[in-house]
């Protein structure tokens, strides 16, 4: 059983940055794609980025596509999210993730594609 947990949102305003954490313990985080998740006021929660378990391919939804920057530590057990030209839209709770499955696919992109989850961290940016 894997454990995830998030730290490193905030308030902030608009076009600054912010860097989340996501520390894992209880698994062997190298063998895990991770995955960055938002969910914002009266919406779903939807996918924001994924990295292999290497680290060495990433991908993004349209919407934080060169703004975003995923990246991993393995000796750290951590997977982290860099905020830049952070915009109000981007306001929701973000949570880590973690999959079993060693695939690196679209349903790495899914929601269902992860079966461990932090407990998210609250990320608000003031226009």
């Amino acid at each position: 059983q894997v454990q995830l947990v998030e730290s490193g949102g905030g308030m902030v305003q608009a076009g600054g940055s912010l860097r989340l954490s996501c520390t894992a313990s209880g698994g062997t985080f190298g063998s895990h794609i991770m995955g960055w998740f938002r969910q914002a006021p009266g919406r779903e929660r939807a996918f924001v980025a994924t990295i292999t378990r290497s680290g060495g391919a990433t991908s993004y939804t349209d919407s934080v596509e060169g703004r975003f920057t995923i990246s991993r530590d393995n000796a750290k057990n951590t997977v982290y999210l860099q905020m830049n030209s952070l915009k109000p839209e981007d306001t929701a709770v973000y949570y880590c993730a973690a999959r079993r499955e060693t695939l690196f696919d679209l349903t790495a992109t899914y929601e269902t594609g992860y079966d461990y989850w932090g407990q998210g961290t609250q990320v608000t940016v003031s226009s």
